[in-house]
């Protein structure tokens, strides 16, 4: 089963990777005060699909592509696994594993950035990602 996920190209310092990945849709947002984000003008957020077979390698691809100087993520998932990669760490978490999701939500809330952009967990409150 492949894993469905949202790259922000903006994330990224390097564009190389996405030639490895399915990209499903692209929806670009105007970065407003709430992004956090105003070195950048607009998000351009692609939907993308990733082989079950590539998933590690994508993850590590990412990892190794994200900006170094702004704290960014970016994720993937299927039913059983999901992927969250941040510059310098991944983490594989099984969808129901709360300790596995608060883990990396520390992780990214120790990096600065802003507990409401960290809403992968479906453990969350009012979670609807």
């Amino acid at each position: 089963m492949p894993y469905r996920g949202v790259i922000i190209e903006e994330s990224l310092e390097n564009k190389n990777f996405l030639k490895d990945v399915h990209i499903v849709s692209t929806q670009v947002e105007q970065v407003t005060e709430r992004h956090k984000t105003p070195w950048v003008k607009q998000w351009t957020l692609h939907t993308v699909l990733v082989p079950e077979d590539q998933a590690e390698s994508v993850a590590e691809k990412i990892n190794k592509a994200l900006d170094r100087e702004h704290s960014w993520y970016a994720d993937f998932k299927n039913d059983t696994t999901h992927y969250i990669i941040f510059r310098d760490k991944v983490f594989k978490i099984q969808r129901d594993s709360k300790a596995q999701y608060d883990e990396a939500t520390k992780f990214g809330l120790s990096l600065g950035i802003p507990d409401y952009q960290l809403d992968f967990s479906p453990h969350i409150k009012g979670w609807k990602r």
